[in-house]
Formats: C-alpha cells, structure tokens, sequence
C-alpha cells in the first residue's frame, strides 16, 4: 500500500529505508506516524537516530529487584487509627526514592482498565487520525500528539509516541480531547483529585507547616494527562522509551500496565559508573506516586524528585497513563518560608513556573539537571 503526504511517497508493503535523517524525521515527527509509524512498516531493526549512548542504555540485568509490598501505601488507612504510620511511610518514600504505590486510592478498577484499553485504541489508528493533533494543526493548544521529548534537538530520539492533554475545565476537555480517550481520560483526572490533594497535604504536615488551602491550590492549579505509547523495539538494548529525567511538577500519578519497565534511580547523589537503578514492579490496581522538582523546590531540598527512565521491549507495546499535577504557568514557587526559617538557608530560589516550564521543555533530557536553573 502507497501513501503519499507532504510530497513524501511511502510504501508500506515493503520495509522503507530511513537511513537518510531528514526521512526519518519527517516520517516519524512531522508527518505524524510516530515510532508506531516505524514499526508498522515492517522495521527490523533500530534506525541509527535511536541509538543511544552506551551510558544511557539500560541493562535489565543491573537493575535492583525490590517487591512491590516494600514501597506499596494502603491510603484507605489514612483515615484510621494509623493515619500517623501512613504520613510517615508516604513522607520516608518522599524523602528517599521519590516514587510509591498506592492501593484503595479512590480510582475505580475498571476505570484504570479503561484507560490502558482507550490508550490502544488511540495509537492503533491510522497515523492520519493521530496526525490532526499535531503541533502546529491541533484544533486547541489543550492537545498534542507527538513522540520522543523534544526531537528537534535530541540527538538520540526516545522509543515513544504520546497525546498530551491539559485540562482546563469539563466542557472544553470533552470538545477537543480525542474521542477515543476524552471520557475515561477525564474522569482519571476527576476521580484522583481527592487522592493527590491528600498525598499533598500528607506530605506538608509531615514538614510541620500548616496546610493552607491556597498552597495545595497553587501546587496543584495545573492538570495534564498523557496516554504513552512504547511499540515493540527490535533492539530494545541499544534504545530508550523515555530517557533519565525527573518530572517538572508537584506529584504525577501514573498508571502502568502489566508488561513493566519503569526504573527509578535509587540514590540521586550517585555518579555514573556507581549507579543503582530499581524497577518499579507493575502491581495490579495499584497507582503508582511520584515527586517532581516542584516538590523539591518548595520542601527546600527534603523531599527528593525522582529521576527515572523507561526501556523499550521486544516482547509486546506497552502503555502508561500519568497525570502531571503541578503549578499553574503563572504561579510564584519557591521554598516554604516556614522552612527556610528553619533550616536557615533557602536552596533554591523562588521562580515562576512558567520560567521552570520553558528551562525543561528547552533541552533534552538530562537527569535531575533541570533543578539547577531554580538553585541558589
């Protein structure tokens, strides 16, 4: 089958060449078809441009085991008489790892079914439907369909597709959020709500800062949700479905599906060639929690983003759907006075978000390096 766009002929009965750069780029990004599109072609192995770095590889066999009990949070408890034990074990991951599970959360089990069953739906479309989303033709700013982070400028290209969508509020989401996703993706959003604000507030009281309603109201004005998609890889060993980095906001919530390949970096002041990586097990009905720089910056430095990375598979596409909690674009962070009184020294400076925003999107990733542009 031929398909012409954009002046490019691509036939999809025969595996294409994308040797040449400029294809490649135009094929995947500009054109819409993704990584997906590459696989669908009949792809055999892994074009140069997703080749990474032998030090950004991820060797399966380093990873650290760990059981899913080990850093899984009953939230059901927080009500109860353990309410005391739960805030200490939600603050310890905080201040440690950075990423927990949470069960009895409040999210629907069959809504989380939904949303892996919604997230194929959208990415097994033909690229033309997927294509409409695209930077530059998207019907609103509230959505992009795009791939890898941000290809103009990486040099290694990330082994992933996604759809990003900003809720702004119900009537605006269910008009332009694809009709594939925009129910169950919306409701993931409403229905976690209560479940962030509370992690939230945890988190503050366990710092020993009253919880104002405004402050959880500032560090959580901003909601997006992705559907990512991670097709299968013929080297899976040489590339990455989303390289190291920490998340820019708050908290984000993330929902994996059964096949697994999330790594988190076990102790953030370790060099390469010394580091521990750690696999967050798929664990079923389970959420799973991270901190993102946000919450760095406004503990001061006690609770720790986390730096993680995907690996891509041979076996079978995977897909994860994460809701970013963080600021509003417009909001003023920086550390909690009460802390910086405290602890006598502020570690970062106060910045607005929208200034962290344009500093992350405007490199590739690179660890936790974002941080740097907010510290003192």
């Amino acid at each position: 089958m031929q398909v012409q766009r954009n002046n490019y002929i691509y036939d999809y009965s025969m595996s294409p060449s994308f040797n040449d750069e400029n294809s490649l780029f135009n094929f995947v990004v500009k054109d819409g078809n993704g990584v997906k599109g590459l696989v669908d072609s009949g792809l055999t192995e892994v074009p140069g441009r997703y080749i990474q770095p032998p030090n950004q590889r991820i060797n399966k066999q380093q990873a650290a085991a760990t059981s899913p009990e080990n850093m899984t949070i009953d939230l059901s408890e927080l009500d109860g008489p353990n309410h005391d034990q739960v805030v200490k074990a939600i603050a310890h991951a905080a201040e440690t790892l950075g990423f927990f599970q949470v069960v009895n959360h409040g999210v629907p089990l069959e809504l989380l079914d939904s949303l892996k069953v919604a997230a194929h739906q959208f990415f097994n479309q033909p690229p033309e439907k997927k294509a409409v989303y695209l930077k530059g033709v998207s019907p609103s700013p509230v959505v992009k369909y795009g791939t890898s982070f941000v290809p103009e400028i990486e040099k290694a290209l990330e082994w992933k597709d996604y759809v990003s969508m900003i809720y702004t509020n119900d009537e605006e989401a269910l008009k332009f959020w694809p009709n594939e996703c925009k129910e169950v993706a919306l409701n993931y959003i409403k229905t976690s709500m209560e479940m962030v604000k509370r992690l939230l507030q945890a988190l503050i009281e366990n710092l020993g800062v009253k919880v104002e309603e405004s402050i959880l109201d500032t560090l959580l004005g901003f909601k997006m949700v992705n559907m990512n998609f991670y097709p299968t890889c013929p080297n899976p060993e040489l590339t990455v479905g989303v390289g190291r980095h920490s998340d820019m906001g708050t908290l984000t919530v993330l929902l994996q599906d059964g096949i697994g390949g999330l790594y988190v970096k076990k102790d953030e002041n370790s060099s390469f060639g010394n580091e521990e990586w750690i696999e967050i097990p798929p664990m079923d009905g389970a959420l799973v929690i991270n901190v993102g720089d946000t919450l760095q910056i406004v503990s001061n430095g006690r609770y720790k983003s986390a730096e993680h990375r995907v690996r891509t598979m041979n076996s079978a596409s995977r897909v994860s759907v994460p809701i970013f909690n963080a600021p509003l674009p417009v909001a003023k962070i920086g550390p909690l006075p009460e802390l910086v009184a405290r602890d006598g020294v502020a570690k970062y400076r106060e910045l607005v978000f929208q200034e962290y925003m344009n500093n992350f999107f405007g490199k590739a990733h690179q660890g936790k390096k974002s941080l740097d542009f907010a510290s003192i």
